[in-house]
């Protein structure tokens, strides 16, 4: 069997997708399943290209035990479409802009990422970037309740 090869997209890439690679990364390097996977994130804009993710996000992370440092902001690449099995979208937003730039061969692999957190009432992970540090709190305990859900839902599928 190869590699799951997953890639979790936002808008900018410096929040909340690279919050879900760092949180997807430490679950299944814990679980000791990180040689099955292959994990990248990506924005659907070009804003940040090449820069570290949010201090904030930064900051959350080192607190849970997580290093997002070496993370670095790109651009969702029409090759991604081909070459990763799961896109999950952080928000319908991204979710529809992803639908709208890709092949419709490739349409069955994205996916809202928290559609694997059916305990959640909510559909979208929130952008903190203009919010206070609360918000980034919430958009891990969300990231940390998807990554669980995707992890078993490709695992274990039963």
């Amino acid at each position: 069997m190869g590699q799951i090869k997953v890639l979790f997209v936002c808008m900018g890439n410096i929040c909340r997708s690279p919050t879900a690679e760092g949180v997807f990364n430490k679950f299944i390097d814990d679980m000791g399943t990180a040689n099955r996977f292959v994990v990248d994130s990506a924005g659907t804009h070009a804003y940040h290209i090449g820069e570290q993710s949010d201090a904030r996000s930064q900051q959350t992370a080192r607190s849970r035990g997580i290093d997002l440092s070496k993370i670095r902001a790109r651009k969702v690449m029409p090759s991604d479409f081909e070459h990763f099995d799961h896109i999950l979208a952080m928000d319908t937003d991204n979710y529809n802009i992803l639908i709208n730039s890709s092949p419709s061969q490739h349409h069955h692999k994205i996916k809202l990422f928290l559609d694997y957190a059916p305990e959640r009432k909510e559909k979208n992970v929130p952008d903190p970037y203009y919010g206070g540090q609360n918000g980034f709190a919430h958009v891990f305990d969300l990231v940390e309740d998807a990554s669980k859900g995707f992890y078993h839902s490709v695992i274990d599928p039963s």
